[in-house]
């Protein structure tokens, strides 16, 4: 499409949308062309997107909704175990993603879950752990989300597994979630061996109690949105890369730790164990980076009217979201395969669908969306250094706001692209950027790669519709 503005008498200024071949020929004329970036909503979401966008009570909402998120900060306060602080009970498991049950449950997701209850003593041999599932009279299955948690992955916890307790104390809202195992064969990408049920105890009788006793003795707590701040400005986009968070929270929590060995409660070996765990371990900051984005988040939560996006969430089935201004409701699609590298000999056909609650991070404005500020993930997750770039600017497209807190150096310190608008995903089509480890399909594989993924698209179709009819039942009272 072309059209032609004239300036004044003589300075015609060329306006083109779509292919840039005419553009180019009519610069190469010396003629002023300015190209406008328009694509058509979402097939059938014209109506809808009236709907909303008359509805008056969306700008101030959405004003509304950012202010509340971007004012969370995220204090570390606690570490301890799920059954006292989720009040989880025997049987009782949390999972990633939206609601999910046993006969629907991906390969990983049962993997984990096998694990957990072999953990938990319910089985002898994680292998039994199928029909104890099969038969669900024992057991019960229930999101992160729901008990203000999330899970990496598979997300599996249980209630012997020590948790982080993140509080904002502006409001004394908390969220949690479960320490980091490390990658490769582990709970959270579906592994249950003996290795990694030994690593688990471990962290159960040795990691957690630490972490807590450090955490508890520190004398002023950790602020986590602080650490992310930093982290964007030393290479980490703070889900796939969290080198420098890591090394930042063993920096604060590692004097306290020592300190311990003066109380008796632990010895040298506890803390050299510890201690280098966590240094080996360049993703253990990441399980503190989600729950700070999403007691971020559900700041931002039940505001009538608010088309922003608080929760994108996968079980390794469906991927769901979540909306400010539609409540608890979950709209859901098929999970997607990532597109990336591989380990070893594994490719594609090897891969689940993409599976975690870590997207809280691109919810909130970091991971895919401030790949900007992490050029060296590219070699994780596939692409080039352009790329990265590339995807922040285009993220900007279908968000709310910037956060001035997490900046991007190389983009002149601009603010990541932070609130996914609904109506802004509709509108362009353009959907988020999700920076994902991947699991192997089969349960008790572990992980097999890392790439790039997006939520499916009919997701945003459904929640705008849910918003629509929200907004037309409001004006007919």
């Amino acid at each position: 499409m072309t059209e032609i503005v004239t300036v004044g008498a003589t300075t015609p200024t060329v306006v083109t949308c779509g292919a840039d071949m005419f553009a180019e020929s009519v610069e190469g004329q010396a003629v002023e062309v300015e190209r406008v970036d328009w694509r058509p909503p979402m097939p059938g979401t014209e109506a809808d997107l009236a709907a909303v966008a008359t509805d008056p009570r969306r700008p101030e909402a959405n004003r509304k909704a950012v202010e509340a998120m971007l004012g969370v900060t995220a204090h570390l306060v606690d570490v301890a175990p799920a059954s006292e602080v989720l009040g989880l009970e025997r049987g009782q498991f949390l999972h990633a993603g939206p609601p999910i049950e046993w006969e629907r449950a991906s390969g990983p997701l049962r993997g984990a879950l096998m694990g957990g209850a072999a953990l938990e003593g319910l089985v002898d041999d994680p292998e039994d752990a199928v029909a104890l599932f099969e038969s669900g009279s024992s057991v019960s299955l229930e999101p992160c989300h729901h008990r203000s948690a999330v899970g990496p992955m598979a997300g599996v916890v249980t209630p012997s597994m020590w948790m982080w307790v993140l509080e904002d104390r502006a409001t004394g809202r908390r969220t949690y979630c479960s320490l980091n195992e490390g990658l490769g064969k582990v709970l959270r990408y579906g592994a249950y061996n003996d290795e990694v049920l030994t690593r688990l105890r471990w962290m159960g009788d040795v990691l957690g109690p630490l972490l807590q006793a450090a955490v508890r003795g520190t004398e002023e707590a950790t602020d986590v949105t602080g650490i992310l701040t930093q982290m964007l400005q030393m290479g980490d986009e703070a889900h796939n890369r969290n080198r420098a968070g890591t090394l930042m929270l063993l920096r604060d929590l590692s004097p306290a730790m020592v300190s311990s060995l003066e109380k008796g409660s632990f010895d040298a070996k506890d803390v050299a164990d510890v201690l280098r765990f966590v240094g080996g371990n360049d993703h253990f900051f990441l399980n503190l980076a989600m729950p700070a984005c999403k007691l971020a988040l559900d700041a931002g939560r039940d505001v009538p009217g608010s088309t922003m996006v608080v929760a994108m969430a996968r079980n390794g089935t469906d991927f769901g979201i979540q909306v400010s201004g539609t409540g608890n409701q979950w709209f859901t699609g098929p999970a997607q395969v990532a597109e990336g590298l591989f380990l070893g000999d594994y490719g594609p056909d090897d891969a689940n669908p993409d599976i975690g609650d870590s997207a809280i991070t691109e919810t909130a404005g970091i991971g895919g969306f401030a790949m900007a500020t992490a050029p060296a993930i590219v070699r994780l997750v596939g692409g080039t250094v352009p790329d990265a770039l590339a995807t922040t600017r285009r993220m900007h497209e279908i968000t709310l706001a910037e956060n001035p807190r997490w900046s991007v150096p190389v983009l002149e310190f601009q603010g990541t692209p932070t609130g996914i608008d609904v109506t802004k995903v509709c509108r362009t089509g353009i959907l988020p950027q999700i920076n994902t480890g991947m699991a192997g399909a089969v349960a008790g594989v572990g992980q097999v790669g890392a790439g790039l993924v997006t939520p499916p698209a009919e997701i945003f179709p459904k929640a705008l519709a849910a918003l629509a009819a929200q907004a037309g039942a409001d004006r007919s009272l």
